[in-house]
């Protein structure tokens, strides 16, 4: 009998698990946990207050424009339309001007391995602040890297194959491997793995991308590849909070409401989200669907102040950088122009933007609201110091940098 692509593909992990994946990883500076910083060849334990500190330090070189600019996670058209493999002077120019705090890669900025170093190597000496340098490598059907046979990266199957196995040993490999891969060609922000419980087998929009509709299944998968990711100094994000398994529709395209309410959310879909949040996880995506039985209104999550403050901030006690889905999807833009949708965004408890339709207008609603007091800098600060300090902890701002000197 033949053994389907996958099939076989599992089998070999499996393998390779049992024969205790003799091949050798770099040394890791976190298990999941806060706390932790390098120091040469040796992991050091930091205290909280010393990480804060640290952050301090840096957030006090800093003009109130800087700041701002922290808050984005920008796509490469959005500093140069025309650019998409390579550094250009207008996307050089506009790196020095904005400052942003991350880049998203797609496909189509990724052509072959060195073209990627050297591409994101361009972009980090452009800027003031070592940013996030993100990617969807989820596994399975969404993998900007594995999906480009060029790439040479480890291919796996859809989350749902490995949900399937049972193995929390295949999950916490998965993610070893994808961390350590991508982080040697400069990666150090994973926007994995999906925590969403598929409860409704029409979700198209997430589909295969979940472990599984069993939320202790889904709970121990993402608790693995968390762990894995974080070893080898790439973020691990949770998303896409307060969990989107059960909708029908496709936040790419249009409005979304979930017909859920509080008791459903906290029974099943938050249980992979505080599992992750448990381990360290350093992000969590707060998705742009509505849960009107829950806020009372028709708001995006993302956009919300109950899912975004209330609920993730205080009542699962998310401590780490809380980030928005992409903001140029259908159920954005829809509805708000990007310097709205930022402003709201931001006053809602997230951190970071995640590709604003016109960075621009969004950076320009940001400053307006600061100046109006709409926004207080003390706020601005609060979100900037939790962004540096998971650059610091991830050693994305290593600890030799001169912020730290004597």
């Amino acid at each position: 009998m033949k053994i389907g692509k996958w099939a076989g593909l599992l089998i070999l992990l499996l393998v390779l698990i049992l024969a205790g994946c003799r091949q050798e990883k770099p040394e890791s500076n976190t298990s999941g946990e806060k706390g932790t910083t390098r120091t040469g060849e040796e992991d050091v334990r930091v205290d909280e207050i010393t990480l804060e500190g640290m952050a301090l330090d840096v957030l006090e070189t800093m003009s109130l424009q800087e700041k701002i600019g922290q808050l984005f996670i920008v796509c490469t058209d959005s500093l140069d339309f025309s650019a998409e493999t390579e550094m250009t002077e207008e996307m050089r120019n506009n790196l020095q001007l904005y400052q942003p705090g991350g880049i998203i890669f797609f496909s189509f900025n990724i052509e072959e391995p060195e073209q990627t170093k050297t591409f994101i190597r361009d972009m980090q000496d452009s800027v003031k602040i070592p940013m996030f340098m993100g990617v969807d490598e989820e596994g399975g059907l969404v993998a900007r890297i594995a999906n480009n046979e060029k790439m040479g990266t480890t291919s796996f199957p859809t989350m749902k194959q490995v949900g399937d196995t049972g193995s929390l040993e295949m999950a916490l490999e998965m993610g070893r491997t994808i961390g350590r891969e991508i982080s040697s060609l400069g990666f150090n922000l994973d926007f994995a793995p999906v925590a969403d419980v598929m409860s409704n087998d029409a979700n198209t929009e997430i589909g295969e991308r979940s472990f599984g509709s069993d939320p202790k299944l889904v709970a121990d998968m993402v608790d693995e590849v968390v762990k894995g990711l974080q070893e080898n100094d790439v973020c691990a994000t949770l998303k896409h909070f307060p969990g989107q398994g059960s909708s029908g529709d496709d936040t790419h395209k249009g409005y979304v409401g979930m017909d859920v309410t509080i008791d459903d959310l906290r029974e099943s879909d938050f249980l992979p989200f505080k599992r992750g949040i448990r381990t360290g996880a350093d992000f969590v995506m707060v998705s742009h669907v509505s849960v009107n039985e829950v806020t009372g209104n028709d708001v995006p999550s993302s956009l919300s102040p109950v899912v975004v403050r209330d609920i993730l901030r205080d009542e699962l006690q998310f401590e780490n950088v809380i980030v928005t889905d992409a903001m140029n999807m259908k159920s954005i833009t829809k509805f708000y122009d990007s310097d709205e949708a930022a402003r709201l965004a931001f006053q809602a408890g997230n951190d970071m933007i995640l590709m604003p339709d016109d960075f621009q207008l969004a950076l320009e609603g940001i400053t307006e609201a600061v100046s109006e007091g709409n926004i207080s800098e003390e706020d601005i600060d609060d979100a900037v110091l939790r962004i540096l300090k998971t650059k610091i902890l991830r050693g994305i701002i290593p600890e030799d940098s001169p912020y730290f000197a004597p």
